[in-house]
């Protein structure tokens, strides 16, 4: 296959190793933008999953690499979406097909290096996504290889566009730090989330009315704070009264030392993620 260097986003041929959430919520922003079924194949061993693909999108899926040689050898971008614990068996029976390809791996921990070596190619750029891009309000970290070329970054940012935000990094080790942020980042807001909803129930409100409650006041105040060119410190200022009802939470906190125990644990994420990256990156 000749890689151009500039692609026809109505020509682009792509390949997905791998159909679960993820590959489901960028082949679904793909086809709402236009991409036809056509132009995608989906590389996936489990049935079920493959008959929900083809029945949803109509693309071509696919057992195996074996079953789908020529057109892999056709990709202008692999999409891995595979499970961290897998990808190096599945990487072996793509790489005969897909070294002239672009390759974009989602697959949580799995370090450029590896995934460069698995596949014979320095063409790869790393990414970590969170699941709000199902709904098209994710946040995308990325790391691109010296293979990678600006044209190849423009088809990168192409492809995930209809899953929300994108933020190129310069080191990949600081992927390490997007995932501890955004990557697990839904889970804390849903784990507050918990929290106030408990909390709204134990003070006499339906579990219904305290979610919506929790869930507005989250989406609202997030909402604000984007327009906002004041900090996060400013902003929550505003809201507290000496000796009112929000400083007599935000002191209940600070006496629990919650922020630190916020970064504590965040911190301890990043180190699980590079931890993640010498575990499935050996050899």
């Amino acid at each position: 296959m000749t890689t151009s260097t500039h692609l026809d986003f109505q020509k682009v041929r792509l390949a997905f190793i791998g159909g679960g959430n993820m590959a489901s919520a960028i082949l679904g922003g793909l086809i709402r933008q236009g991409l036809a079924p056509k132009q995608a194949l989906v590389i996936e061993p489990f049935a079920e999953t493959a008959a929900k693909l083809h029945a949803a999108f109509g693309v071509e899926v696919h057992a195996g690499a074996s079953d789908a040689s020529e057109a892999l050898g056709h990709a202008h971008l692999v999409v891995w979406a595979v499970k961290p614990q897998v990808f190096k068996e599945a990487a072996w029976p793509v790489a005969a097909f897909t070294q002239s390809a672009l390759h974009l791996s989602v697959a949580a921990g799995i370090r450029s290096d590896s995934i460069a070596r698995w596949l014979h190619t320095e063409r790869v750029v790393r990414s970590m996504p969170n699941t709000p891009a199902l709904v098209g309000q994710g946040m995308t970290g990325l790391f691109a290889r010296e293979g990678v070329s600006a044209s190849d970054k423009q088809l990168v940012e192409q492809i995930l566009h209809s899953t929300g935000e994108r933020l190129w990094v310069k080191q990949e080790s600081d992927l390490d730090v997007v995932t501890a942020l955004s990557g697990s980042g839904p889970a804390y807001v849903f784990y507050f989330l918990e929290a106030m909803t408990e909390a709204g129930v134990q003070m006499g409100l339906s579990q219904e009315q305290a979610y919506h409650l929790a869930t507005a006041t989250f989406g609202g105040a997030t909402h604000l704070a984007r327009q906002s060119s004041d900090s996060p410190e400013v902003l929550r200022q505003r809201v507290t009264s000496k000796g009112g009802t929000t400083y007599a939470a935000i002191t209940s906190m600070t006496e629990a030392h919650v922020k630190e125990a916020f970064v504590t644990a965040m911190l301890a994420a990043q180190k699980r993620a590079g931890e993640l990256g010498d575990e499935f990156g050996k050899d």
